[in-house]
C-alpha cells in the first residue's frame, strides 16, 4: 500500500505562551513561511501526496484557509481534530481511519529538517518494510526521548526525557512506521504523565528488530521550535541560507513543480496569490528557470 503522511500540528503550545494564546504554534512566522510549510516539505520531498493534518478543534479552520485541501500543490489534505493533547503516540489512533491499514510517515508540525542528501536519506526510509526513526546529536538530550546504545553501537532502548541520557543522540520527530502503528499504539498504557508516549511505541519495534535507526551526521540541521529561543534560531536560520545561497526551504510549490504534480500555468497561478512579496519573486525565478 502506498505510504501516507501525517502532521501532527495539535496542542496548546503552552511553553510558547503568550506567543500562542491567539494562535497555533504550527501557525506561526518561520522567518517567511508559516511553521508547518517545513513539515509539509519534509512528507512533500519523501513523495508523500495524501497527508493528514492533526489540529485542535480550536484551529483547524484557520489551517484550513492556509493550507486548503491540497489540490493546489497536488496533495490531498485530511483534516482531522485532537480534541485533547493526549502524547504523540495518541496521532495513530486519531488517524487509524485515514491510514486504512497503510504505513505512515508521521512528522511533528513543530519540526524542521534540513541537509544535502536529505531527499536520498527519505527515499530510504520509503523503501523499507521496517519503520526508520532518525537520531540527532543535541546539546541537552534530556528535553527528548533518548537513544541507549549497546556496546557495538546499535540503539537497543529509547528513554523518554531521562534524568541522566543515556547518550547524547535525540529521536527526532520524523516517524516512518508500518500499517499496524495504530494497533500498536492502542496497546500502549498511558504513562505517568498520562500521555501515550512515542518512545513505548517506538520500543515496541526496536525490541522486535522492526525498527532502522539512522544517525544524522554533521551535515543535518534539525530544528524543534518548541521554545521563545529555538524559535528565533530557526527563523535566523533560515534566514541565513536563503540570503546566502538566493534559494527557498521549505517551500510546497517548488517541490511541487520540480515533483511534477503542477505545471507551469498551476504554479503561475500560484505566484500570483503572493502579491509582490520575496516569496513571490522565487517562485517567479522558477518560472523564469
Amino acid at each position: 500500500m502506498t505510504r501516507k503522511g501525517i502532521i501532527l500540528a495539535g496542542g496548546t503550545g503552552s511553553r510558547l505562551y503568550p506567543i500562542t494564546m491567539g494562535a497555533s504554534k504550527q501557525l506561526l512566522p518561520i522567518y517567511d513561511k508559516p511553521m508547518i510549510y517545513y513539515p509539509l516539505s519534509v512528507l512533500m520531498l519523501a513523495g508523500i501526496r495524501e497527508i493528514a493534518i492533526i489540529t485542535t478543534p480550536e484551529d483547524q479552520p484557520q489551517f484550513r484557509r492556509l493550507l486548503g485541501d491540497g489540490s493546489q500543490w497536488g496533495l490531498s489534505f485530511a483534516f482531522i481534530e485532537q480534541p485533547r493533547p493526549e502524547g504523540l503516540a495518541q496521532a495513530y489512533l486519531l488517524a487509524r481511519d485515514f491510514l486504512a491499514g497503510a504505513p505512515s510517515a508521521m512528522v511533528l508540525g513543530d519540526n524542521i529538517f534540513f541537509g544535502h542528501g536529505l531527499t536520498e536519506v527519505l527515499a530510504a526510509a520509503m523503501a523499507r518494510p521496517e519503520g526508520t526513526i532518525f537520531g540527532y546529536r543535541v546539546s541537552d538530550p534530556e528535553r527528548y526521548g533518548v537513544l541507549e546504545f549497546d556496546p557495538d553501537g546499535r540503539a537497543r532502548a529509547i528513554v523518554e526525557k531521562p534524568a541522566a541520557p543515556p547518550s547524547r543522540y535525540a529521536v527526532t520527530g520524523l516517524y516512518f512506521l508500518d500499517g499496524a502503528a495504530p494497533e500498536r499504539a492502542a496497546e500502549i498504557r498511558p504513562s505517568a504523565r498520562g500521555e501515550l508516549e512515542i518512545a513505548d511505541l517506538l520500543s515496541g519495534y526496536l525490541a522486535e528488530g522492526a525498527l532502522t535507526v539512522e544517525i544524522m551526521g554533521r551535515g543535518y540541521a534539525w530544528l524543534d521550535t518548541g521554545t521563545q529561543g529555538s524559535l528565533l534560531d530557526a527563523g535566523n536560520f533560515v534566514r541565513t541560507l536563503q540570503q546566502r545561497q538566493g534559494l527557498q526551504t521549505g517551500c510546497p510549490e517548488e517541490i511541487a513543480y520540480r515533483a511534477s504534480w503542477i505545471d507551469r500555468n498551476q504554479l503561475f497561478a500560484l505566484c500570483e496569490c503572493h502579491g509582490q512579496s520575496a516569496y513571490a519573486q522565487h517562485l517567479q525565478e522558477l518560472l523564469r528557470d
